[in-house]
């Protein structure tokens, strides 16, 4: 993970095999949490209305499976930042700066505006590799 303005790796592991790169489909999971630490609960509330093959539930904590192409701006832009260069297998926790996650406008219930966020973040796999060839 280069050094970005607004991003703080505070902690990782490595995973194996080829670092995940744009374009690359994958599946994570996260957990964000707000700067005094309490935990968004999106996971949870998003668990309501997906399909089970979607959950995954580790040490009690329920997590979502999310599949991205990464470079596509589906998923907010700290945690896109964070994904790129791991490996499957691979944990990072990233600090975020608002202007990389919500900005001004939060989400209502569960991010207030120009929060800074704690993301946890899983590679569980690349299912695509898109390498170019030039």
């Amino acid at each position: 993970m280069g050094s970005l303005s607004g991003l703080k790796l505070l902690d990782e592991r490595e995973g194996e095999g080829q670092p995940a790169q744009k374009g690359d489909r994958i599946i994570f999971n996260m957990r964000l949490f707000l700067s005094k630490g309490e935990e968004v609960p999106l996971n949870e509330k998003q668990a309501e209305h997906l399909p089970k093959e979607m959950i995954r539930v580790e040490n009690g904590i329920t997590l979502v499976d999310r599949t991205i192409r990464l470079g596509q701006r589906e998923v907010i832009a700290g945690v896109e930042y964070g994904l790129t260069g791991m490996k499957a297998g691979g944990y990072r926790k990233v600090r975020v700066s608002p202007h990389l996650a919500y900005r001004d406008k939060g989400i209502p219930d569960f991010v207030p505006p120009d929060a800074v966020l704690i993301c946890e973040i899983w590679l569980r796999e690349i299912v695509v590799l898109q390498r170019s060839n030039v």
